[in-house]
């Protein structure tokens, strides 16, 4: 009987073809090798199937994992990202990769050519260190950026009615006035942060409590271009952009108990073309899900 059962499902078969490369990634061919090795069989349109991976349920279980995966990250269709966004996707598999989060461990049990070696991680990273270099700056540059500065951040003179984020999170007006927890960069693209908590957050650090973060604990991080003189000193550039991380683990569960938003350049543009803009926040901080999805350790306790 089982014979016949596992006969029969194996007519049972989603369709997993390969579409056409529409636009592959340019890349040293060290990274290339490293990329075409680890990633593409499910993360391209040159998915390659070991002869174990025919047969069903083992098939249903990897159609379903290469769809999912190219819909992620696809890099056969690296045309249809902006400059911008290849890096931050990069930078996003990057990190996944830092924390074992990919390739998935059980993937490797039955790939394990797909294992990814110290060496092979180290040259991902200076890849993407050589891709984002630091803009560099000049007197006129800075004193213009400096008066931008002192508007946005000392007289916060923010647009009144600034429009709400596709999912319908509000720009939280005064942030400015909160307390900073912590600093940090993204040497992806060349942007410093600072994160600000609000008072909710400030009683949770104060208390340790902050795994899970208590519903309210709101952060903002607020983000310049960072600029490097003629002497190396790094210095604050434009005005870049302002995300919110708001806990309500009933209200956002759907994106595990965080709601995200994100607010562009002096003109405060909400970013996203509809809702699901905050998958994209969530998969970024998926590698830190046993930190309740936050990444930036505040100062205080970083001290400790």
């Amino acid at each position: 009987m089982l014979i016949i059962i596992m006969a029969g499902i194996q007519f049972v078969r989603p369709e997993l073809g390969n579409p056409p490369v529409t636009d592959d990634i340019q890349a040293p061919e060290a990274v290339g090798h490293i990329l075409r090795q680890s990633c593409y069989n499910c993360h391209s349109n040159e998915t390659r199937l070991k002869w174990f991976d025919e047969f069903a349920p083992a098939y249903w279980i990897v159609a379903s994992d290469v769809k999912h995966a190219r819909k992620a990250l696809n890099f056969s269709e690296w045309d249809k990202l902006t400059p911008p966004q290849q890096k931050a996707i990069l930078y996003m598999s990057l990190n996944q990769i830092l924390f074992k989060e990919m390739p998935l461990w059980q993937y490797t049990l039955l790939h394990p050519e797909a294992k990814l070696e110290e060496s092979d991680i180290a040259v991902l990273k200076n890849y993407l260190t050589v891709l984002s270099a630091y803009k560099t700056s000049d007197t006129a540059h800075r004193n213009a950026d400096n008066r931008q500065y002192n508007k946005w951040m000392l007289n916060h003179t923010a647009p009144v009615n600034v429009p709400s984020a596709p999912n319908g999170i509000a720009y939280i007006h005064g942030y400015n006035n909160w307390k900073v927890i912590s600093t940090t960069e993204r040497f992806d693209n060349g942007i410093m942060h600072v994160i600000f908590g609000n008072d909710i957050a400030l009683k949770a650090i104060e208390d340790g409590n902050i795994n899970p973060w208590p519903d309210g604990t709101t952060f903002a991080k607020a983000g310049w271009d960072m600029l490097v003189d003629s002497s190396g000193i790094i210095h604050t550039g434009a005005f870049k952009q302002v995300e919110f991380m708001i806990k309500n683990s009933k209200k956002y569960a759907s994106t595990k108990g965080w709601g995200w938003a994100r607010w562009l350049g002096m003109q405060l543009k909400p970013y996203g073309k509809d809702a699901s803009f905050s998958k994209e926040c969530q998969n970024c901080h998926q590698p830190m899900k046993d930190n309740d999805f936050v990444f930036t350790m505040p100062l205080k306790l970083k001290a400790k």
